[in-house]
Order: C-alpha cells, then sequence, then structure tokens
C-alpha cells in the first residue's frame, strides 16, 4: 500500500517500491511547498496557492508504463506531468493535476549529471509543476521560456541554476 501524506494543498505519495527516508524526506521539510509558493510568484498568480496537486514518488517501471499509456513511449523517464486544467483560466477549487517522478531514474541522473539528489528531484518538481500550469517545451521558444522560470524558482530557493552549463 502506497504512503500518502497531505502538505496544505499539495498530496504526496510513495510507492512500496520507493525507499521511506524518501517519503519522510518530502512529506516533511516544506521544500515543494516553497517552490510552489515561489513559482506561483514569479508567474503573478498566488491566487493558485491553494489549488490541490499530486506528486508521486514512484519506481521507473510504473513511470515507463504510464509514459507508454499516456504518451505511446516505451521507456522510462525522469518526471510527468498528467494536467487537470486547461489554461490560463485555473480555479483553484479544482485539482491541477499530477506529478510522476521515477525516483531511481532521478537518482541515477542526478549522480551522472553531479548534481545533489535533493536539488535535482525539487528542479523536476518544479519543471512539472510548470507542465501543469500549461507550460510546455516543444519547440526551442517554448523551451528557453520554460528554462528561464524553473532557473528563477530555483534561484528564489536558494538552488543551482540547473541550465547553466547548457548555455
Amino acid at each position: 500500500m502506497p504512503k500518502q501524506a497531505m502538505n496544505n494543498n499539495i498530496g504526496i505519495i510513495l510507492d512500496d517500491s520507493v525507499d521511506d527516508e524518501i517519503f519522510r524526506r518530502w512529506a516533511s521539510d516544506g521544500q515543494i511547498e516553497k517552490a510552489w509558493l515561489a513559482l506561483l510568484t514569479i508567474l503573478g498568480i498566488k491566487s493558485l496557492i491553494t489549488a490541490p496537486l499530486c506528486i508521486r514518488f514512484a519506481s521507473n517501471s510504473i513511470v515507463r508504463q504510464l509514459n507508454h499509456e499516456w504518451r505511446n513511449k516505451d521507456a522510462v523517464t525522469d518526471v510527468l506531468s498528467f494536467p487537470m486544467q486547461d489554461g490560463p483560466d485555473f480555479s483553484p477549487e479544482q485539482p491541477l493535476g499530477d506529478i510522476v517522478l521515477a525516483i531511481p531514474f532521478v537518482h541515477d541522473a542526478a549522480k551522472t549529471l553531479a548534481l545533489s539528489v535533493e536539488h535535482h528531484t525539487l528542479h523536476l518538481i518544479v519543471h512539472g509543476m510548470l507542465h501543469l500550469l500549461a507550460y510546455d517545451h516543444q519547440d526551442d521558444e517554448e523551451a528557453i521560456v520554460m528554462q528561464a522560470l524553473e532557473s528563477t524558482c530555483l534561484q528564489q530557493l536558494g538552488l543551482e541554476n540547473p541550465y547553466l552549463n547548457n548555455v
């Protein structure tokens, strides 16, 4: 049975296959809520602070299955987002959607990139939050906008710009 927690309006689900330490860390330290508030402030839509969303820490196999089912891609990926509202008129009373992270994949990627696992995970959560808010990166222009928003948000949280080495 997956573990669940609710921090204000952000639900956190940890699949059985994922380490309990991850659950204790992310379900209690407030970093996700701080990132959510920072992002909404940057976007000028703090009215959505109470809009429910869910973040699921899952295994690679679960994310691969979801990626295949919803995106027709038979591969694991770091993060998937499932928006439940269409922008730009979001309702704070309705769920914004779900974010699913492949925790082993994310941890391996962080090590490969020589990044802190916590910072990389938080970056991907912010990335997923932007998708819930109708941002995308299908073309270069969209990607530049999304990366700038992610970088600004993470810098406000005192974290490194994840794209600094990509410029």
